[in-house]
């Protein structure tokens, strides 16, 4: 069973539902009309180069583009994290970006060796898409946890450095804001660990579905998949703000104000 195509037309209509959002802006008053418009234009341009991209790199299938282009997208996600979370790349992209490729890597080579049991486990139409879902998903909980660690320094400056003043290590008394952070970050995957497929199907289970395949095995990719995106989100979590808690700091221990956009 193949899934069908959406026409000209279907897309046309689906451009239309786009009036009920900007309608509701208009009259709200809520000034969101030009980014939405902005939004769906560059959503539509990026996705069509993305598009035209991928079919020549899955007819390549060459490991090295393979490779290359996974890390494209870690340095894009490791630089949107940043901007997303007020702060300022420079001394923090290059440890962030190194950890992140690691870590997603690490998951991709042993989700489609372990997991799929690939023969080739660069193949371009497992490990980029697979790539992508983890990495996407990782994204967000990433730019919850570092706005909430610098927030949570500078709201309790005071008692931060009234630990540090009583003799405790700088990473003894950033402990308790890391795992506040860390686990503020998790509870949306946690969440939606929770209630997949009662509550919501997702969008990996819904496109083999429409693709012909069976819903028990596409079950079983998002079993194998939703556990691939919680640990590397953790991870790829953690890693990060134990970047802010080496490259945020002074040698006094105290926080980096100028790392902060706004600052």
């Amino acid at each position: 069973m193949e899934s069908y195509d959406i026409s000209l037309e279907g897309m046309l209509f689906s451009f239309l539902l786009l009036l009920i959002p900007i309608i509701i802006s208009y009259y709200l008053g809520m000034k969101l009309i030009s980014s939405i418009i902005e939004s769906a234009f560059r959503m539509v341009l990026q996705l069509l180069f993305v598009g035209v991209f991928l079919t020549f790199v899955f007819d390549q299938n060459i490991a090295l583009l393979n490779i290359a282009w996974v890390l494209v997208m870690i340095f894009v996600a490791s630089h949107t994290v940043l901007k997303n979370a007020e702060l300022k790349a420079g001394k923090l992209l290059p440890m962030l970006l190194l950890f992140m490729a690691v870590t997603n890597y690490a998951m991709l080579l042993y989700f489609n060796r372990f997991i799929i049991d690939l023969n080739n486990v660069f193949d371009a139409r497992y490990f980029i898409p697979i790539g992508g879902m983890v990495l996407g998903n990782s994204l967000r909980a990433n730019i919850i946890g570092m706005e909430n660690f610098c927030s949570d320094i500078q709201r309790n400056e005071n008692r931060y450095l009234f630990r540090l003043s009583m003799g405790a290590e700088k990473t003894e008394a950033l402990v308790p804001y890391l795992r506040k952070s860390l686990g503020v970050a998790l509870k949306p995957t946690l969440a939606n660990m929770a209630t997949i497929g009662i509550v919501f199907i997702p969008g990996m289970m819904t496109g083999q579905i429409l693709a012909g395949a069976s819903p028990l095995v596409a079950i079983e990719y998002q079993i194998a998949i939703m556990i691939a995106i919680f640990v590397t989100t953790m991870v790829n979590v953690l890693l990060g703000l134990l970047v802010l808690m080496q490259r945020g700091f002074d040698g006094y221990g105290i926080f980096r104000k100028e790392l902060i956009r706004s600052s």
